[in-house]
């Protein structure tokens, strides 16, 4: 019996991994020009808005992927979760900088 192979869409899958991309980055630039201080916005928020924009990628990401299978959104979805993942490991990598930062300090 043969399956029907899904639709791929590149397309659609590389704007759903660039949505949270770009929104990561421009995250990373607001706080490099330091652009929400007079909102009363310091280091802690933008790290809170950079890891809500990976993690609601993620979520959405997994949600799109339980739509019916010849939809478009499931594309959408993949590169969601992709761009997530990518937030993940720019987290992951930034901990670990600053752990290996910490270890190596001699202090003052």
């Amino acid at each position: 019996m043969d399956r029907p192979v899904p639709h791929r869409r590149p397309a659609v899958a590389f704007a759903g991994f660039a949505l949270p991309v770009t929104l990561l980055l421009l995250t990373v630039l607001a706080l490099r020009g330091d652009y929400l201080a007079g909102a009363g916005w310091r280091g802690g928020e933008y790290a809170f808005a950079f890891f809500a924009v990976a993690t609601t990628a993620v979520l959405g990401g997994s949600a799109l992927k339980v739509v019916p299978p010849r939809s478009p959104w499931r594309s959408f979805g993949t590169g969601l979760l992709l761009g997530g993942a990518f937030g993940f490991l720019a987290i992951a990598a930034f901990v670990a900088a600053v752990m290996i930062a910490l270890s190596t300090w001699q202090g003052p």
